[in-house]
């Protein structure tokens, strides 16, 4: 699989509050490379094989106080997200949990929330991934 990568779309106040937590576009990316999703955000990473990747729906809409800053937990249902922006998401659901935001592993998620800039782009390449 030829690597596949998807910057994150950063609005200026997503942007002046994640900068002190080194969470850039230079430190941010989403990669399909090698059957895995790769996802850095700053200091914080998640992976998992593409075949983990059961669905995933576009969303956003997002509260800036729920997303600003570092990843987020859903308390609801374990999930993460990655915001840079408030408008327009990809959230992936995974059929086995996957560690990211504490650096023991033992909190996992069963889904992730994704603010790249072309949310249709990445859901078309998983498309493609999951087809080929």
């Amino acid at each position: 699989m030829t690597p596949t990568r998807f910057d994150f779309a950063f609005t200026r106040p997503y942007r002046l509050v994640a900068l002190p937590l080194g969470i850039t576009p230079r430190t941010t990316s989403v990669r399909l490379v090698d059957e895995r999703l790769e996802v850095r955000f700053g200091p914080w990473s998640l992976r998992t094989p593409l075949a983990n990747v059961t669905g995933w729906e576009e969303t956003g809409d997002f509260a800036f106080l729920k997303t600003v800053g570092p990843p987020h937990l859903s308390f609801s249902d374990r999930g993460i997200t990655f915001a840079t922006n408030g408008d327009r998401a990809l959230c992936l659901q995974l059929a086995t949990p996957v560690p990211g935001i504490e650096p023991t592993g033992r909190l996992r998620h069963p889904g992730v929330t994704l603010t790249v800039a072309d949310p249709t782009a990445l859901a078309a390449a998983l498309a493609a991934a999951r087809a080929g």
